[in-house]
């Protein structure tokens, strides 16, 4: 009966040993790398606006995508849609560009901030993007933008902001 006990303990450890390895890949990326990931899929965000790339912008959305704005807007399709006359015309109405990026200890989430700037290049508002690597890919999961005064020299842009939120 014990040895009946030893060997299905055993193979109960194996089973969960083998379902965390599912749940938590190894092929995440170290915070470091994940932080230089999504600093490049914040600028290539970016460039899809500048570029008048709505498929682009696209491809970078989570499913699960949540924007603030006009309201809330949910879904890939949705925020697409919303994103739509931004991507009229030969020139972007605003642009951004990340200043900041943290990413949590297991390489899946990120925050990202930095200016908005309008056609004439003054800051006219701050973003704060939340990526996720899904599939390993960074996609945008949450969007929220601010109309925060342009930061004083070496402030953290998105404290400015919390601070007004």
């Amino acid at each position: 009966m014990t040895r009946t006990i030893r060997i299905t303990a055993a193979a109960l450890l194996t089973l969960m040993a083998g379902a965390a390895q599912v749940a938590y890949p190894q092929t995440t990326p170290s915070p470091t790398a994940a932080r230089e990931q999504v600093f490049a899929a914040e600028r290539a965000f970016a460039k899809a606006m500048a570029d008048r790339d709505l498929a682009a912008f696209t491809k970078l959305l989570s499913k699960d995508a949540v924007f603030y704005g006009q309201g809330v807007t949910r879904g890939p399709a949705a925020v697409a849609a919303a994103w739509q006359p931004f991507f009229v015309g030969p020139t972007a109405p605003f642009s951004w560009e990340p200043t900041s990026v943290e990413v949590i200890a297991s390489g899946t989430l990120a925050l990202s901030s930095g200016p908005v700037r309008g056609p004439d290049g003054r800051q006219s508002s701050t973003y704060n993007s939340i990526w996720r690597l899904e599939d390993g890919a960074w996609r945008v999961v949450f969007d929220k933008g601010c109309q925060c005064p342009p930061p004083k020299a070496g402030a953290d842009i998105a404290a400015g902001c919390a601070a007004q939120n």
